[in-house]
């Protein structure tokens, strides 16, 4: 089976693009939108429309499959790339990408994101990502991401297997057996949307947004008190025996809070009363700070999780910020720099290069998710669950948009559908692809 053509459209993503140095700068917020100008290069203001680029590829058999060109909701932000205007790349598509891959074997996953790396680049070194007023042959990350899960479904459809065998067969892993935990984001209704989860009994959960001070308080004391009201709730509310874990991204702010060094008495003894807030139920606690570079954030994220061991506090810490690229992930667990990486999905390209972080982990004392964005679509949510099960990562996130729900029915539908057809075929007969036919 051949790729007959490629096929770019402008399209809309799952929720906004927000300037994070605005926001936590105190940007004043207007009922949903922020009151104020932008600080981050690329932004025209603080919150906008999220883009997305459609790549359709068209099989010789007729079927058409997709992927989705996206970016993160806080582009630009601790060295990611800036905010994704689709238009600018669709010509890229059309006059580099599409020219390429017509005619070429839709079977031949490796061989085609080689190729796809080798036209478009890879983040996968660390190399420079492109500025707002780059030309769009410095590609950015979401042409990477989005073509490469088009490929991905493209040799699925071709093998009539699903997109699990073909990420397992690439990286040689073994899949998951069962559903991968779910991470469930709240977005800013913190309370009404956790309790959405916890009816419905979500592994992981609630995200939170605490993205400023005014959120998580002047000493920490509004988290604090978010913490145990959540634990309440959840035996409250939870099916019997229910023990979900805790997990809140704080994008820096408690280093804000506490200041350096991280293994202070005093930061040590907040996130004690973190733990005790949380009993019984684990919690783990993302981005506890944004030291400016990566060196920078390692070192930092390395100290409180070394003082945090020496101190017996069980609070684990999640590598977020300055953790973008293949190369990033593999720093971070090397430096033993966090119990937990986030595998920010688009940030890492191709979807190949997702499933090669979360394989980096294997071995390590580092936990991988597979991560991404509220800023996202349901076609690249639902091939985010593949690179899950072919890794049988920690856990995945529930995406996109911050309304849960929605994400998290299209995370875990796409999971238990592959998991079923998997087991009815022996691993290998039914296609589980994002295609027309779905």
């Amino acid at each position: 089976m051949l790729i007959e053509s490629v096929r770019p459209v402008a399209g809309h993503a799952g929720f906004y693009t927000d300037d994070q140095r605005a926001i936590k700068a105190g940007a004043r917020r207007d009922g949903f939108a922020y009151v104020g100008e932008p600080h981050t290069p690329g932004f025209d203001t603080i919150r906008q429309p999220g883009e997305a680029l459609l790549i359709d590829l068209t099989l010789s058999d007729g079927s058409v499959v997709h992927g989705d060109c996206v970016a993160v909701q806080y582009s630009g932000a601790a060295g990611r790339d800036p905010v994704f205007r689709a238009d600018r790349y669709r010509s890229v598509i059309d006059e580099r990408v599409a020219p390429v891959f017509e005619g070429r074997p839709a079977d031949a996953f490796a061989e085609n994101v080689t190729v796809l790396e080798s036209l478009l680049g890879s983040p996968a070194d660390g190399g420079r990502q492109p500025t707002p007023s780059s030309e769009p042959s410095q590609l950015h990350t979401a042409v990477r991401y989005g073509v490469s899960q088009a490929l991905l479904g493209a040799a699925a459809r071709s093998r009539r297997t699903t997109m699990t065998d073909v990420l397992a067969d690439h990286l040689a892993t073994e899949p998951a057996n069962d559903p991968v935990p779910i991470f469930g984001q709240s977005g800013d209704d913190r309370r009404r949307n956790a309790e959405k989860m916890l009816i419905k009994g979500v592994p992981v959960l609630p995200h939170g947004l605490f993205n400023s001070r005014s959120k998580v308080g002047e000493a920490g004391e509004r988290l604090l008190e978010y913490v145990a009201w959540l634990r309440d709730r959840a035996l409250e509310l939870g099916p019997d025996g229910y023990r979900p874990r805790i997990h809140l991204d704080v994008y820096g702010v408690l280093g804000e809070v506490f200041g350096a060094p991280f293994d202070s008495r005093a930061i040590l003894d907040y996130f004690e009363k973190l733990e005790g807030a949380a009993d019984p139920l684990a919690i783990q606690i993302e981005g506890p700070m944004d030291a400016g570079t990566r060196a920078c954030q390692i070192h930092a994220m390395a100290e409180l999780r070394d003082g945090l061991a020496d101190a017996g506090v069980g609070v684990d810490i999640v590598a977020d910020e300055w953790c973008n690229t293949l190369e990033d992930v593999r720093a971070f667990v090397d430096a033993g720099g966090a119990d937990l990486v986030q595998i920010k999905t688009p940030d890492l390209g191709g979807v190949h290069r997702s499933g090669e972080a979360v394989k980096y982990c294997d071995g390590s004392n580092t936990q991988a998710y597979v991560g991404g964005t509220c800023n996202e679509t349901n076609v690249s949510a639902r091939v985010c669950a593949h690179v899950a099960l072919a890794t049988d990562a920690a856990q995945v996130l529930a995406k996109p948009g911050m309304g849960f729900d929605e994400g998290y029915m299209i995370v875990a539908n796409e999971m238990r559908r592959t998991l079923a057809r998997r087991q009815a075929s022996g691993s290998s007969a039914v296609t589980s692809v994002v295609s027309d036919d779905d």
